[in-house]
């Protein structure tokens, strides 16, 4: 799960909006930062982060389009703002990993991982093998992307 995360790092975030209702938004910017947490650089994401100070729950879904699988994390999250120890000590990572696009961060949401699973696609259930997907999905999207 950690090397589909590392090789597709867009994620899918569930958020709970003050309303109570779902709110989801993609965040390309996730690292793992070991087996039990990992985290995204907010960069544009001012409702993601009023939702998550207000609710801290949250599930994660990132997608490997190729090999047609998931994983799905949920767990806590908490908010690390610009200026603070915690955000300090954790954004070297981000600059190794993104570069100049770092600077523009303003805070690390950092998830601490209840629960993860892998989600496959039912092609799988029949049979089908990770480079039979692999080699249909690179024919359908070369056709989208020539």
């Amino acid at each position: 799960m950690k090397d589909l995360i590392a090789a597709f790092p867009l994620g899918f975030v569930a958020t709970v909006r003050a309303d109570g209702g779902p709110a989801v938004s993609p965040k390309g910017t996730f690292l793992v930062l070991d087996d039990r947490r990992l985290a995204f650089a907010d960069i544009r994401s001012p409702q993601t982060r009023a939702n998550l100070t207000a609710d801290p729950r949250v599930e994660v879904n990132f997608i490997d389009p190729f090999r047609r699988k998931a994983v799905r994390v949920a767990g806590k999250a908490a908010v690390h703002l610009k200026g603070t120890g915690s955000f300090s000590d954790m954004l070297p990572r981000w600059q190794t990993a993104f570069g100049d696009l770092a600077r523009r961060i303003g805070a690390l949401v950092e998830i601490d991982i209840a629960a993860a699973s892998e989600i496959r696609t039912p092609p799988y259930d029949d049979g089908v093998t990770e480079d039979e997907m692999i080699a249909l999905y690179k024919d359908k999207y070369g056709k989208v992307f020539p």
